[in-house]
């Protein structure tokens, strides 16, 4: 049996380690507790370091789920099912969810959903209509966007292609 040692932490050690890691951007309260676990942190210990990260404001959940809402929204283009899905994987509770969803401006969102259904539809090569629209659905319902937003946007396209087709 191979016999590990590992780095033990005081507190004030483990505290500015966690300072740096929240600095370097932000984090909720789950991966601080996931962080805290790793470094072999007993319960009392990391209570009290949590408690004095949120009081000097490196942990903050809201200021973290408008970032993450931010963030995954601009870069991976993701819908509002997957960020809230993966917030509350992360240990977000219901209203701060909802106020980090303020974030997405609902004109950029429907620009957003639009701009990747045309982009996914160009590569898309598939004769048949119906299949054409299942897969453009499933491509936008996999990336988190509400099935309603999702039907509309492939009717409207798809609806707007064909008779680009007739006329041409």
């Amino acid at each position: 049996m191979e016999d590990r040692t590992y780095k033990s932490y005081t507190v004030k050690e483990a505290t500015l380690k966690l300072m740096q890691y929240c600095a370097y951007r932000d984090r909720s309260q789950k991966e601080v507790e996931d962080k805290l676990s790793e470094m072999r942190m007993i319960p009392e210990a990391k209570e009290q370091i949590i408690i004095q990260l949120m009081q000097e404001d490196f942990v903050n959940e809201e200021r973290f789920a408008r970032s993450f809402v931010r963030g995954k929204f601009r870069i991976k283009k993701w819908g509002r099912i997957k960020i809230s899905q993966e917030l509350k994987f992360r240990g977000i509770s219901s209203p701060i969810i909802k106020l980090g969803m303020t974030e997405i401006n609902e004109q950029d969102y429907l620009t957003t959903l639009y701009s990747l259904a045309e982009k996914k539809l160009k590569t898309l090569k598939e004769p048949n209509k119906y299949k054409l629209r299942k897969k453009l659905a499933d491509h936008l319902l996999q990336k988190g966007y509400e099935s309603g937003l999702v039907f509309e946007v492939t009717a409207d396209l798809l609806k707007s292609t064909e008779n680009k087709k007739r006329k041409a």
